[in-house]
């Protein structure tokens, strides 16, 4: 499963990783999120040790998805050292976020 994220832990979690971060930024209410959650906690399990996959509640914190631009969801922003290597917006096949997060490795 993907790790819960929130505006508290953002800074420790994502941004001072060693490890490459993908952040699904989503809501309870999204139709397409809810199509997106399975692969992005599939891709959690796949990359177990070797990248952080986390997801943040765009509803209960704002700050990090207002900071990164966050305007649709789900968005799915991949981080290296704290910087912003991949952005996703919308629905993708698995595939794309493997891609994203090997790049990253």
């Amino acid at each position: 499963m993907a790790l819960e994220i929130t505006d508290a832990t953002f800074d420790k979690v994502v941004l001072q990783s060693d490890k490459p971060v993908v952040v699904d930024f989503w809501a309870a209410w999204c139709g397409p999120c809810r199509m997106v959650g399975p692969i992005i906690d599939e891709v959690s399990n796949e990359y177990e040790g070797k990248a952080v996959v986390g997801k943040v509640d765009v509803d209960a914190n704002q700050e990090f998805a207002a900071k990164y631009g966050v305007r649709n969801i789900p968005t799915v922003l991949v981080f290296k050292d704290g910087e912003i290597v991949n952005r996703q917006v919308g629905v993708s096949p698995k595939k794309v976020y493997t891609d994203a997060i090997d790049a990253a490795l």
